[in-house]
């Protein structure tokens, strides 16, 4: 007996950014499936989904980051539960989407009696029933070993790249840090023809601190040119603040700041507002609350590149070419 089977999608998200999601799912041309989220008067939760999905290729969509109701823990366990759901509802596959993969940050022992808690997430992903990750920008690529499966490392590197050339003309890329050379580096050889250079801050991050650095110099000519300082987060925003003002000291005329990830706690939006810093360039990976959002920061839509590269995951074609082989650095 022979039988042709017809492939599903389905796209469930979380609660803590369904904007992001929903205009995932408007430019995949399928309906945001309801989970069916639950929450009792301890705190649990319970997903019940309101559809059958077994067989189906599943993608379970949160970005981890906290709000005024929920912690940045709750986000991850209530995408845990959703994907354990999915598995007891014989889904054919089950995919993790994480934009912002929570943790990131720790991703080795800097100093002794540490944890590596970006790889005790992956071991969660993957126990809850997670057969492949799919993330935005992770703070660092070995992230991608973490995870016992298929990784698609996506870039936001062509959506800021964009603007960019919509808005600026020979511009020098900064990576704040030693750290995201090879990052800035691709993106100014990429520019070379609107004539971008490279350069780098030099900074120092003091002993058993953390949010905390200092710029100590610049390693490359910045004097009368506009610079854009790129990274993949703005957390606290020390780092591109410090950095933004010796830029500054050494001659720059300008300068902007671009990140994937806007994270924005703690004090980072009161730097902002006070850093001579003209524009701030985040996607939105993360949710900006109405008392973020301040007039020099911009927010670009990663929604297309998200649903291109599910779409490939679904037909089983290739997300490297979406971004010609350099979304895995």
């Amino acid at each position: 007996m022979e039988k042709f089977t017809t492939k599903r999608m389905s796209l469930f998200t979380g609660r803590t950014h369904p904007a992001l999601a929903q205009e995932v799912a408007e430019h995949l041309g399928i309906e945001l499936s309801d989970p069916n989220l639950v929450e009792f008067a301890n705190g649990e939760i319970r997903p019940r989904f309101t559809e059958s999905i077994r067989g189906s290729d599943v993608f379970i969509m949160q970005t981890h980051c906290g709000s005024e109701e929920h912690s940045i823990n709750d986000s991850i366990m209530e995408q845990l539960i959703m994907i354990d759901t999915a598995y007891r509802a014989s889904a054919k596959r089950i995919t993790a989407v994480c934009p912002f993969y929570g943790y990131a940050r720790q991703d080795r022992k800097a100093e002794g009696r540490e944890p590596i808690t970006a790889r005790l997430v992956a071991d969660l992903f993957k126990a809850a029933g997670a057969q492949r990750m799919v993330s935005l920008d992770l703070h660092s690529g070995q992230i991608q070993g973490f995870f016992d499966g298929p990784v698609d490392h996506l870039t936001a590197t062509p959506v800021l790249e964009k603007y960019v050339r919509q808005h600026a003309h020979e511009p020098v890329i900064v990576s704040p840090d030693a750290g995201r050379i090879k990052v800035a580096a691709r993106m100014a050889e990429r520019l070379g023809d609107l004539g971008a250079d490279l350069a780098f801050i030099y900074k120092r991050r003091p002993k058993g601190t953390a949010n905390q650095a200092e710029a100590k110099e610049v390693i490359g000519d910045v004097n009368g040119r506009l610079c854009i300082l790129t990274d993949d987060m703005i957390d606290s925003g020390g780092t591109i603040t410090s950095a933004a003002e010796i830029l500054l000291q050494r001659g720059a005329t300008e300068v902007w700041a671009m990140a994937t990830h806007g994270v924005l706690s703690g004090p980072a939006v009161d730097r902002l507002k006070n850093a001579p810093i003209n524009r701030i360039v985040l996607t939105n990976t993360l949710p900006l609350p109405p008392e973020k959002q301040i007039d020099k920061i911009e927010v670009l839509s990663i929604a297309p590149l998200i649903a291109d590269a599910l779409n490939a995951v679904f037909d089983d074609t290739s997300v490297s070419e979406i971004f010609g082989g350099e979304n895995q650095g």
